[in-house]
């Protein structure tokens, strides 16, 4: 049986993706020295969860459908590890 999702949840979780997009632009205006990439960064963690939480369905998936967004996550960051070690062996000229 599949859970049904009021649609009051995907209007809030819509209206917390703007919110956050307009905080986005708005930490883009400022110079926050080192802590522009974090707040960047948890940002983007921060809407990349809601995105996966509410409008793919991994908050009320089944545990096989969490798991096989979990082994793409880990596949992603196994590809994103190959990526850093070919930059830093054709930077060092190795």
């Amino acid at each position: 049986m599949h859970h049904v999702v009021p649609k009051t949840t995907y209007f809030t979780v819509s209206v917390l993706l703007g919110v956050l997009l307009v905080t986005t632009v708005a930490a883009s205006r400022f110079n926050l020295g080192m802590w522009n990439v974090p707040i960047a960064l948890a940002i983007a963690v921060a809407k990349a969860t809601l995105i996966l939480l509410y409008f793919m369905h991994l908050r009320y998936g089944s545990p096989l459908v969490r798991l096989f967004a979990a082994g793409g996550f880990f596949w992603l960051i196994i590809l994103l590890a190959f990526l850093i070690t070919d930059i830093q062996a054709r930077l060092s000229g190795w």
